[in-house]
């Protein structure tokens, strides 16, 4: 058997499965996908899917090709087989010599014309039908014509039922058309992926953008259906036996419907709701991010961190907005990129888990350079889509140039120097070495609290600088060497004309003028700040001198440990001197300039001159006291209360009033309407000409007493009625008290 020509056999034949496997896919989608848009139901599109690929499945048969059959088709495709293909399946051991010279020419032919034949498939008439199939579906859904496929009638309960009432007492005469059936259709936007859906309620909660369908049938005909809604009121036509309106649900209010029959009588429905639910802006969650963090020059720039994002509707995009900010004063220059996340954003998803990783050496940064980004997303919603931005966060390269500091006369005093906030870096140093102890040698890590040391005797100089320390550790010249002098090294060769020597023997005298002046000490020293004292020459006050000193002191320590590598017990002194200093920062204070008030030039030709024809008064009214709210609703259950005393009927003005009250009412209603819809059903009824019972009077009074807001605490001193009876009592209770 040639092992060549099998192979070439077999490839043929799982190259025919698979596309008789494509066939059937191709038959089944586009039914499934018209099904869809027809119905927007996706179980019902899974089950037509499935069904339609088992018919075509049973009827194409993939799986019953067999190698006999493609050697037999291809013997029939090519004519320089000459009906050998067979051979190929035949083992080489049981062919004669001349069969086995011709499976051998078979096999050769085959791999060279095996290109040329194509297997029988109808891959083009299966992809005809179902686009045909797809474009008709997405053609009826685009232009809202699938309505009449969603639209089976539900089963209307009797709460739900909508019940007219005449709203004058000539239509309660007569016999009112009976409503037969009632539908509403709800279609959210088709960025939300839910699918339409029909009900007998009418009241109405859905997605802003979505279309409201309402269907009214009558038993009789009736002259003209309209649906009233704040004020506005919409006709409704009349569509194979039943009247039809739509409307887009942008905001929440109520709506009624009213109809008028074929005698003019006019029937009217109560109130329902219309709540607007707003698509809400996508979240970001950030996990374990820093607000602020900082690099030195030679660490690795790098930060990672993953954030969450969801939404109710899906996620339409997601990225980085980075801004970086180069120099600094008016030569500071920014540059704004867009980075992506490492995992791609899936568009529709309602949940995303994504990361990033931010090198700024990739981003080109410099010491000084700093960098500003925050997280932007965006839902599916349309025309206008929902967008949510996270907090700013930064990135900054530590600066490695150092910049002294300067005191203009005209400025003040800047007592807060940039080396002010070393001591905290010294902190974070010597933390890093003892966490890095066991991983580095001994040598290096002697080393490092060595370096450590060093820079703590640095800051220690700096700050004895604004003590006046002109030494190195603080003491002055003076105190160091007391009143001894110091040994002339050429003093044994030079000749002291001025010393005592042999040529100067003279006997010194009695210097009465040093006991003079220690006897003359000026008694007031002692209380005066002598600028020349090292101590007393400083720019901060006697409480800030003495803490800085402490701090100084407390320097000394620190550096001490970490001389003798022992970090761990300077770690207490470092942080002893930081609160010090940082209670010296808060208690500084910065000058500025005073800056006067500079009049305009005075006209010397009308100074003086006595002429006020130019000069009007000024008077302003100004009503303090805010109006009263809801006045309609206040005058209408006063006016309640006289109805239901004198039991007078509701005459053309109470109407007017009440009609004004329901608008005021209507307006708190929109954020309670289970609260307050009742009240304004019956609101409407009164502003109506009909009949009314006395018990609506009640209701709808308690109900707008309900809407009336509490009134504002005004505390103010009440004046109460004392005696003086009350006062001697009050003593009295003082005394035994």
């Amino acid at each position: 058997m040639s092992t060549a020509g099998k192979d070439i056999l077999i490839r043929f034949k799982n190259r025919w499965q698979l596309m008789r496997w494509m066939e059937i896919f191709l038959y089944a989608i586009g039914p499934a996908l018209l099904i869809y848009f027809l119905f927007l139901n996706l179980i019902l599109a899974l089950v037509v899917f499935m069904l339609v690929a088992s018919i075509c499945a049973l009827i194409l048969r993939p799986w019953s090709l067999k190698l006999e059959d493609i050697s037999c088709y291809i013997d029939g495709k090519l004519n320089s087989m000459e009906y050998s293909t067979g051979l190929l399946l035949v083992p080489q051991k049981s062919l004669s010599g001349l069969a086995q010279l011709q499976q051998q020419k078979v096999s050769a032919e085959l791999k060279e014309k095996i290109g040329s034949i194509k297997p029988k498939n109808n891959l083009l008439k299966a992809g005809l039908i179902t686009s045909g199939l797809i474009l008709f579906g997405f053609i009826m859904y685009q232009f809202n014509l699938t309505n009449h496929f969603r639209s089976s009638q539900p089963l209307v309960e009797e709460h739900e039922t909508i019940l007219f009432e005449p709203t004058d007492s000539a239509s309660a005469e007569s016999d009112p058309p009976v409503l037969e059936s009632q539908e509403l259709i709800i279609s959210y936007p088709a960025y939300t992926g839910v699918s339409s859906f029909s009900t007998s309620k009418m009241d109405i909660r859905a997605v802003e953008g979505s279309r409201a369908t309402w269907k009214l049938k009558f038993s009789t005909k009736v002259d003209s259906v309209t649906m009233e809604s704040m004020g506005n009121s919409h006709p409704m036509k009349l569509v194979e036996h039943s009247y039809s309106g739509t409307s887009v649900l942008n905001t929440s209010g109520f709506y009624n419907f009213r109809f008028m029959d074929t005698l003019g009588g006019s029937y009217a429905s109560k109130l329902y709701s219309i709540e607007v639910i707003a698509d809400k802006s996508p979240v970001i969650e950030i996990d374990a991010l820093k607000q602020f963090s900082s690099f030195n020059f030679d660490d690795e720039k790098r930060m990672e961190f993953n954030t969450l994002i969801t939404d109710d509707f899906g996620i339409a995009d997601a990225f980085i907005i980075a801004t970086v900010s180069k120099g600094t004063g008016e030569a500071v220059k920014f540059r704004e990129e867009k980075l992506s996340f490492e995992e791609p954003v899936k568009r529709g998803a309602k949940s995303m888990s994504l990361s990033k990783k931010i090198d700024l050496d990739q981003m080109k940064m410099e010491p000084g350079d700093e960098l500003y980004f925050y997280i932007e997303a965006r839902d599916l919603k349309q025309p206008v889509d929902n967008i949510s931005r996270s907090e700013t966060y930064f990135m900054v390269i530590k600066d490695t140039v150092s910049y002294g500091w300067a005191v203009e006369s005209s400025l003040g005093v800047d007592l807060m120097p940039d080396y002010f906030r070393s001591q905290r870096q010294l902190i974070i140093d010597t933390e890093k070495l003892i966490s890095e102890r066991n991983k580095l040698s001994k040598v290096k890590f002697n080393s490092t609290s060595n370096d450590l040391g060093f820079d703590q005797k640095a800051l220690r100089l700096k700050y004895g600088q604004f003590m006046g320390d002109e030494s190195e550790g603080g003491i002055t010249a003076q105190e160091a060497g007391g009143n001894e002098e110091e040994e002339d090294p050429l003093a044994e060769f030079t000749h002291d004309h001025d010393g005592a020597n042999e040529h100067n023997l003279v006997e010194p005298e009695h210097d009465h003028e040093e006991e003079d002046n220690e006897n003359t000490k000026d008694p007031l020293s002692e209380f005066l700040h002598d600028h020349g004292d090292p101590e007393s020459a400083t720019l901060f006050t006697d409480n800030l001198r003495s803490k800085l000193r402490q701090a100084l002191n407390i320097m000394w320590d620190a550096e001490l440990y970490l001389r003798l590598y022992e970090p761990e017990k300077s770690l207490p002194y470092q942080y002893q001197a930081l609160d010090l200093i940082q209670e010296i920062k808060n208690s500084a204070r910065i000058y500025v300039h005073r800056i006067g008030f500079d009049p305009p030039p005075i006209k010397e030709e009308v100074r003086l001159t006595g002429k006020i024809d130019e000069v009007t008064n000024f008077q302003k009214k100004e009503d303090l006291q805010k109006p009263e709210s809801y006045p309609f609703i206040r005058k209408a259950v006063l006016r309640l209360e006289q109805l239901i005393a004198d039991g007078f009927p509701v005459n053309s003005e109470d109407r007017k009033l009440f009609e004004q009250a329901g608008n005021e009412l209507a307006e708190k209603a929109i954020d309670e309407p289970g609260k307050y819809l009742q009240t304004l059903q019956n609101l409407k009824w009164l502003s109506q000409e009909r009949q009314n019972e006395p018990e609506m009077f009640v209701d709808v009074q308690r109900g707008l007493l309900l809407a009336i807001p509490e009134p504002e605490p005004m505390p103010g001193k009440r004046k109460n009625f004392s005696g003086e009876i009350n006062e001697l009592f009050l003593k009295e209770l003082e005394l035994n008290d």
